[in-house]
């Protein structure tokens, strides 16, 4: 079965659906009643001619848009080279170059090294893999709301039980949750949930790290509290217990900074990046202080393929275009003027909740007027509504009550405009129904 040329002979999305429901296993969730066809920046055809704009960006990966020309052609310069060696066994050059262009980059005190792996739950497990040889310890620290991958140790830190881990238990021993401090928790009730962990389950001594999102992705766009960073990182400096940042889904510009972590102030120990990495290949990466890095026994890290080729081509690529197209600068301009126009349109609908965000990474919540109590069927309303007219939105928080804005960052101005007039739309259309 030739699936380009049945592509070409005119099956509708319905029928490509009957057969994916017959073919892939339920557990593989799909949003899109649609199957995508070609892509250009910020918008995407689908195999029927419908034309949609993207404010999903993959989930985040896709902070260059869609086949950007440098990214392309980046990879199809690497694709007449070779396509693999496992950098373990044949090492190349761009694998060493990019990890300098990354420890330069990165906001962590001191000499810094990189290793590359493939996904971003890789990037996490592989960090804890470092902290506990660095440290010597087991425990591990994270906060409710978290995401930090599928797999099953980046699960089990994961803090959502919907849909991520009902059903995949026993998780792995020695992983904690105390509350988030943003919008769902004080700084004070998470001092307090810390202090009672320490009290009650898991000595300080016997923790090698605590892991955490500047700003939670799937947990709601929560940004942290700036006073709670500081206090976390004299907490990790009290007990020897190492501090890393996961920017799987905050870096690359999305926040207005290459790294959230830039507008804190505070050095992590460790950083995990994946997704806009490498615009759209396959490549993440754990950076951190050399010496913690150098904690692993040579063979401890790694992967067949870890820091592929064609994606470390794409990174470089990505990399240019971020400086030379100021991506940073441009996320700040667009994320503010999305918060503005949301933040406009909330005297005319109760049900729109909290706008927040920091750069470009922005969401907004869906409530009950009534009691100010999350209403997840409404935002999928809304978010129904703008697919309706061709605006690709995603949903998230822990209550599935926010919308989440996640568009290239190279989007052109006039789409942009007509992005905004979906989203006023798709407000009018179900909140004043």
């Amino acid at each position: 079965m030739n699936t380009l040329t049945d592509l070409k002979t005119g099956h509708t999305n319905a029928e490509w659906h009957a057969r994916r429901q017959a073919a892939t296993p339920r557990g593989v969730a799909v949003m899109g009643d649609f199957f995508i066809d070609k892509a250009k920046n910020a918008e995407f055809w689908d195999i029927e001619g419908r034309r949609f704009i993207d404010f999903a960006g993959g989930i985040a990966v896709l902070n260059t848009g869609h086949v950007h020309p440098r990214v392309q052609a980046a990879i199809a310069a690497q694709l007449q080279r070779f396509t693999h060696s496992c950098y373990q066994v044949v090492p190349y050059a761009e694998y060493v170059t990019l990890a300098e262009r990354l420890n330069a980059l990165v906001p962590i005190a001191g000499p810094r090294k990189t290793a590359f792996f493939s996904t971003g739950a890789e990037a996490i497990e592989n960090a804890i893999k470092i902290a506990r040889a660095a440290t010597k310890r087991s425990g591990v620290i994270a906060f409710g709301g978290a995401f930090h991958g599928r797999s099953l140790f980046s699960v089990a830190l994961t803090g959502k039980v919907q849909p991520y881990k009902a059903g995949f238990g026993p998780f792995p021993p020695e992983i904690y949750h105390v509350p988030f401090p943003a919008q769902g928790a004080s700084l004070d009730e998470t001092k307090h949930a810390m202090e009672q962990l320490f009290k009650c389950d898991i000595e300080p001594s016997r923790v090698a790290a605590i892991v955490f999102e500047p700003v939670q992705g799937e947990g709601g766009f929560n940004v942290i509290q700036a006073e709670a960073l500081q206090w976390l990182r004299a907490l990790c400096d009290q007990h020897g217990i190492l501090m890393i940042a996961d920017e799987v889904q905050t870096g690359f510009a999305r926040t207005g900074k290459m790294f959230a972590m830039e507008h804190f102030g505070v050095s992590p120990d460790l950083m995990t990046l994946a997704k806009s990495l490498a615009g759209g290949t396959t490549l993440s990466a754990v950076v951190g202080r050399a010496e913690v890095m150098d904690a692993p026994a040579p063979g401890g890290l790694g992967g067949t393929y870890a820091g592929h080729p064609l994606a470390v081509a794409a990174a470089h690529a990505v990399l240019d275009v971020m400086a030379e197209e100021q991506l940073p600068e441009r996320a700040q301009r667009l994320g503010g003027q999305l918060v503005a126009h949301l933040r406009a349109a909330k005297p005319r609908y109760a049900q729109l909740g909290d706008v927040r965000g920091l750069g470009a990474m922005v969401a907004c919540e869906f409530v009950d007027p009534a009691t100010g109590a999350p209403d997840a069927d409404l935002t999928k309303r809304v978010q129904a509504a703008a697919l309706q007219r061709g605006l690709l939105l995603l949903t998230c928080g822990v209550y599935g009550n926010v919308i989440r804005f996640l568009f290239p960052l190279t989007i052109e101005d006039t789409l942009f405009t007509e992005a905004l007039g979906v989203i006023d739309a798709a407000l009018a259309d179900v909140l004043s129904a």
